[in-house]
């Protein structure tokens, strides 16, 4: 059996090798490909996938993990053998039931439309890219329906990005997020507190990039196993265990942006650059599921760096690099500027409490437009409508509305978006956790020192790839189940000290 083995995971590698080879593709179409290489782009992108897809469905690959199952079991449930006939598996078993023509097809969709998304939101021009997106939610309803027995339509969709998860699950997880939110939203908001802005200025992107990278060094970013390139929306990929890529962007108006992306990337990549080397180029060398890895992206960008001791310990430096704008700052106006909390129309930019409603707003239309309940064309109208009501705020165009999040130009419609929130709740499940184990490391972090705090998500989440499901995975590293209790709390202390009070 162990040449059988030895042969799954060949066959394993080389669908591995051209997801890699895909994203690739995908990550220069966003960084630095020519204007006019758009079209021949998509028509690679599609190839390479539909090539990944019948390989990745080979009956040899069905007939192996056939053979395989009885075998890998011996080994216990937790091992690798095991982990990775069954996490192969469930992909095999995904994979057949969507004709690869459909998924080459979906493919080169995806990269034309991301395309068109590029030039249109800039020009604020959503009839450009109205048609296109009709044609991503013809895709993503029919992806759906290659599935069977699902309670509603976008459960396959989801189940895709979340395993074992669905809208049956999420909307009541959503609820207790509102209940718990709103209170403490109508709490702060009854302060009456006055907004504190930057220092208006020039923020020059040479420096802003250049304090980025020194600090995500000191996270942990390995700069010869990865780097930092700029697109029109950040994102984090993998093209091997040695090769993580991030992304960003930067607005030399804001001092803020840029860097809060730049951490939140890297706490993706620090995910993918702790998986085990052992699981690169197989099912398991990636992170467990949405959810699961938007905890790290989060964890990072909030309960780090936007804590008081981060910048207690970083702040001097960046004043020193624009003494002009923020030698007359002070810390405390500083840290209450990263914090504030107002409802906004932009989801990347919004603080750690409006966040949540960003997504549910996300979801929800997801769910209408799959169930045919919203038209596309009538997407921007009940977008602004959607935003009045939960956040108060309309956007005057749809640049800043419907068209700000590449998902939907980019990808499909639904199954996503649940997994930031789904983030944010974990990541300070994973966070108390650590802190638990480790009481010194929100001391360490008001000195610089990342160290502790790294080794432990290393040790306890980011080696064991994609062996387990995020519901197997959170008990463990945490002792109990998925919960909101750290999340809100969280935001409770930090929101309710006298620092931001």
């Amino acid at each position: 059996m162990q040449e059988n083995y030895e042969k799954l995971k060949a066959l394993l590698l080389e669908v591995d090798d051209l997801t890699s080879a895909l994203s690739i593709l995908q990550w220069d179409q966003s960084t630095y490909m020519p204007p006019q290489g758009g079209a021949s782009r998509g028509r690679q992108i599609a190839t390479i996938g539909k090539l990944r897809h019948e390989k990745g469905t080979a009956p040899e690959l069905g007939h192996l993990l056939d053979k395989l199952a009885p075998w890998a079991e011996t080994f216990g449930y937790d091992s690798d053998e095991a982990s990775l006939v069954r996490v192969a598996r469930r992909d095999f078993d995904e994979n057949t039931k969507i004709p690869a023509a459909f998924m080459g097809a979906f493919n080169n969709h995806q990269a034309e439309t991301y395309e068109i998304w590029i030039k249109a939101r800039p020009e604020n021009n959503f009839k450009a890219v109205q048609a296109p997106l009709e044609k991503t939610l013809d895709f993503s309803r029919k992806m759906a329906q290659y599935f069977s027995n699902y309670e509603h339509i976008a459960d396959p969709l989801i189940q895709m990005a979340e395993p074992g998860s669905k809208v049956s699950r999420i909307l009541p997880v959503f609820e207790e997020l509102k209940e718990g939110l709103v209170p403490l939203l109508k709490e702060i908001k009854a302060r009456g507190l006055e907004k504190v802005d930057f220092p208006a200025g020039k923020y020059e992107e040479a420096k802003q990039l250049e304090f980025s990278r020194n600090v995500v060094k000191l996270f942990g970013f390995d700069f010869t196993r990865g780097r930092l390139d700029k697109t029109h929306h950040p994102f984090m990929t993998k093209f091997a265990w040695g090769d993580v890529r991030m992304t960003t962007r930067v607005y030399e108006d804001q001092v803020d942006n840029s860097l809060f992306s730049t951490m939140h990337e890297a706490g993706h990549a620090l995910y993918e650059l702790g998986c085990r080397p052992e699981l690169d180029g197989t099912p398991l060398g990636t992170g467990a599921s949405v959810g699961v890895h938007e905890s790290q992206s989060r964890l990072w960008e909030n309960q780090v760096g936007r804590s008081l001791g981060f910048w207690q310990h970083f702040y001097p430096e960046l004043q020193a690099r624009f003494p002009e704008q923020l030698k007359k700052f002070p810390l405390e106006k500083f840290y209450r500027a990263i914090n504030w909390v107002e409802p906004s129309l932009i989801r990347v930019d919004a603080d750690e409490l409006t966040y949540n409603l960003h997504i549910v707003i996300r979801f929800e239309l997801e769910l209408e437009l799959l169930e045919g309940k919203v038209s596309i064309a009538e997407l921007p109208q009940v977008w602004r409508e959607r935003y009045e009501k939960n956040l108060g705020v309309s956007s005057p165009d749809d640049r800043n509305g419907v068209m700000q999040d590449v998902h939907w130009y980019g990808g499909a419609i639904g199954g996503y978006f649940q997994g930031y929130s789904i983030g944010n709740i974990l990541s300070a499940q994973f966070f108390e956790a650590a802190v638990k184990a480790h009481p010194e490391i929100p001391a360490q972090i008001g000195q610089g020192e990342f160290s502790t705090l790294r080794a432990w998500l290393q040790q306890n989440l980011h080696q064991h790839g994609r062996k387990f499901t995020a519901d197997e995975l959170v008990p463990k590293i945490t002792g109990e189940a998925m919960t909101l209790k750290p999340y809100i709390n969280y935001l409770k202390k930090k929101y309710l000290a006298p620092e931001l009070t």
